[in-house]
């Protein structure tokens, strides 16, 4: 037991700690609050305390628990609140209103409640960490795993029935290899600052549809992949994370509200139960774990919810599933490191971030992937990592933003011009770029069709042009343009608003499959080329751009998901029609 002898805001310091370790949870002061030690010095321990520290004083009590911060990973985490460090907010409000007191310890999952198990494994099997030794349906979306705990290898000597039974109630006892009987409950707990092992990392190369055509077809992420959204206020970051959390084809979503407004945060908490699964044609909540740490909570457990929420996905990673990891935002993260290195005295790097910044935000980064778990049935599951980035100003050449665009392969870049013109998603298809494209080329050669890179590369290709026109315009108007370089502009117009734009408040159009995707892009760029033939051939360009089957086409996306196919067909051969027949005239009057 040690004592306080310098309380700094969230920062204590405490001699007499020589029995602590680095990184040990401890509780600090009457109301035992929690707290992790940063550094020791002899048997003088610094601590972040992740609770307001009015009112403590020197000589209060320090008292170690002797392990590091860790989560409780078992069946209950699915549709919970947590704050940074894993505290049920939920059940903290049941039991102490809705002004939560200091120091208050609630277990993480609840205690009481009653699992329908299933085993898997059989009395006899012998069995490694990551083996699964039954199930649970924790909700209609989730099955869960309850696996080996890592570490543990020997032959299961016991199993429970098939029945209801708590996560503290034994449901399996395995010999080890070294003589060991070793029981085993539902839950296992793991520290929140160490990745979970597997067996093996695969490249990414698969991509996770989002629905969103801007990211799938322009900047596409893989599963396992890793992405920043950087934007300033009022660009719209939030619902972008929303329709990716909604929206991607993963089976867990962890959302991080990492240090953001209360008020965002509370539609986040509002929101999600509202929504309804596209999967499953379930609530949302059924397949996600949200993690709430409000800009107005004690600032070191915003420094730790990231590492609490990857740890729980991790978990679900490791059960086989797909999860997305979704951070709100890795700049109030900083921010929080910020303040702490500076209680620390700690030298100040660039804008007074910590001068190990760039490695923490590779440290969270790196924990995305698609692996082989650890176990024996070689199973595969992925974890992808969505983090927003809150420039001030919006400026990209600030530290944190810099840092995040060394270490992940998606940069989806928020542009608040876009957003003022109501363009959504604002991502700016100058600024944005995917570094995935190569490694899933074979995906989308083999799934869409060779045609599909092309006319992406096409698209992109155009929307460059129109910028480079848009300066001339600027200096000489527009009509002093060739035909071809005003066709530009107007097929890069379409791209724009009938293909990049997308209303999240319209059903039909909030979400795009890829088939659709492809035969939406298709639509536009055989247009370009019909009228390109028909310029070459004497055309007047307001004529083409008056053609019926132009203004089908811009209303296209809006078209029934069950028609579409059949809709987009019918224009492109009105198009044919239509153009053709702009030919045949033009051929006449000459």
């Amino acid at each position: 037991m040690g004592k306080i002898i310098k309380v700094s805001g969230p920062l204590v310091v405490a001699d007499g700690m020589a029995d602590a370790n680095m990184a040990d949870v401890v509780r600090v002061g009457p109301q035992r609050l929690i707290g992790e030690i940063l550094n020791m010095t002899g048997d003088r321990a610094s601590i972040q305390v992740y609770e307001e520290t009015s009112g403590l004083g020197p000589g209060a009590d320090v008292v170690t628990t002797g392990a590091p911060l860790s989560v409780e990973l078992g069946p209950g985490l699915i549709e919970n609140i947590y704050d940074g460090i894993q505290r049920p907010l939920e059940e903290i409000v049941k039991r102490v209103g809705a002004n939560i007191t200091r120091g208050i310890e609630v277990p993480p999952l609840p205690r009481d409640k009653q699992w329908q198990w299933t085993a898997v494994a059989k009395v006899g099997d012998k069995v490694i960490g990551g083996d699964v030794l039954g199930t649970v349906p924790e909700t209609s979306s989730v099955l869960h795993k309850i696996m080996v705990p890592n570490g543990i290898r020997g032959t299961v000597e016991w199993i429970a029935p098939e029945g209801s039974y708590t996560i503290q109630d034994v449901i399996a006892k395995v010999r080890t290899e070294k003589g060991e009987l070793r029981e085993l409950t539902m839950v296992q707990k793991w520290p929140v600052r160490v990745g979970r092992p597997y067996q093996k990392k695969f490249p990414p190369v698969t991509p996770l549809q989002s629905g969103q055509r801007v990211i799938d077809t322009m900047f596409p992420i893989a599963k396992g992949g890793t992405a920043a959204v950087p934007g300033p206020f009022g660009s719209g970051k939030t619902v972008v994370q929303h329709q990716l959390a909604k929206w991607s084809d993963v089976d867990i979503v962890v959302y991080i509200g990492c240090g953001e407004r209360g008020n965002e945060m509370t539609d986040v908490l509002r929101e999600f139960p509202e929504l309804t699964d596209p999967r499953t044609g379930e609530t949302l909540m059924k397949r996600t774990v949200l993690i709430a740490n409000t800009s107005d909570m004690p600032v070191a457990a915003r420094e730790a919810s990231v590492y609490t929420g990857i740890t729980i996905a991790e978990y679900f990673r490791d059960m086989g599933y797909h999860v997305a990891v979704i951070a709100d935002s890795t700049s109030r993260w900083a921010e929080a490191l910020r303040e702490m290195s500076g209680r620390l005295e700690e030298m100040p790097g660039e804008e007074g971030y910590p001068a190990y910044l760039a490695s923490r935000l590779a440290q969270f980064y790196e924990r995305a992937g698609m692996v082989q778990c650890v176990g024996s049935d070689g199973r595969t599951g992925s974890l992808t990592a969505v983090g927003a980035v809150s420039p001030p100003g919006g400026d990209l050449s600030e530290p944190v933003s810099q840092g995040t665009m060394r270490i992940v392969k998606v940069f989806w870049s928020l542009d608040a011009s876009l957003a003022y013109r109501r363009h959504f998603p604002a991502i700016n298809w100058l600024n944005s770029y995917s570094l995935y494209l190569d490694s899933m080329r074979p995906w989308f050669d083999e799934n869409l069709g060779p045609e599909f890179m092309i006319n992406r590369g096409r698209a992109m290709h155009l929307l460059q042009e129109e910028n480079e026109l848009n300066e001339i315009v600027q200096l000489v108007g527009k009509d002093s343009l060739s035909a071809s370089d005003q066709l530009t502009l107007e097929i890069a117009r379409m791209l724009r608003e009938d293909f990049l734009q997308q209303n999240a408040f319209v059903d039909v159009d909030s979400y795009s499959s890829f088939d659709r995707q492809k035969q939406l892009l298709g639509l536009i760029l055989h247009y370009e080329n019909l009228c390109r033939g028909a310029i070459a051939k004497n055309v007047a360009l307001q004529d083409l751009f008056t053609v019926p089957s132009r203004e089908r086409l811009g209303w296209a996306k809006y078209t029934e998901a069950d028609k579409y196919a059949q809709e987009y067909e019918e224009i492109g051969l009105d198009m044919d029609r239509d153009i053709n027949e702009l030919i045949r005239k033009a051929g006449e009057e000459e």
